[in-house]
């Protein structure tokens, strides 16, 4: 089987493309790179860990309310079974995110002189270029019939 060499168009993968080259545009240094790279990565375990605190605090609130119930019944309900997959889903991605914030911790080593930082941003500006430039947009509508600028 041949893999297309054409990137994907599906909204997803489109949305994925425009992200990742706002990101360079507006990151275009490594310093740049590594903040909002570890940025994201923490605001990642916040939210996922205080998801899963509050999870787990619901869990432990319905577990005592109905531990009679169970122990009269025998059964757990579905959502109690679905809730316990999710809590252990979350716990598992909040171990692979403390070993990724390990591992990238030694990101910052590295530091650069002010020339490669400038290789940097020409580089970002040949890979992302700014989507609402004036040219890029009359080409976009020259090519694509699309009414991207309003007419005059």
């Amino acid at each position: 089987m041949k893999v297309s060499e054409e990137p994907c168009q599906c909204p997803d993968c489109q949305r994925f493309y425009r992200e990742h080259d706002r990101l360079i545009r507006e990151f275009p240094t490594l310093r740049q790179q590594q903040e909002i790279n570890w940025a994201g990565l923490q605001s990642f375990r916040t939210l996922c860990g205080r998801v899963l605190e509050d999870l787990q605090k619901k869990m432990n609130l319905n577990s005592s309310d109905r531990s009679e119930e169970i122990f009269q019944t025998g059964t757990i309900e579905k959502k109690d079974k679905s809730i316990t997959q999710v809590i252990a889903d979350l716990e598992n991605i909040n171990a692979h995110l403390y070993s990724i914030e390990a591992l990238m911790e030694r990101i910052f080593d590295v530091k650069v002189s002010d020339e490669v930082e400038d290789t940097f941003r020409e580089v970002a500006g040949e890979l992302a270029p700014d989507p609402f430039n004036i040219d890029r947009l009359r080409l976009n509508r020259l090519l694509h019939q699309t009414p991207d600028l309003p007419d005059k």
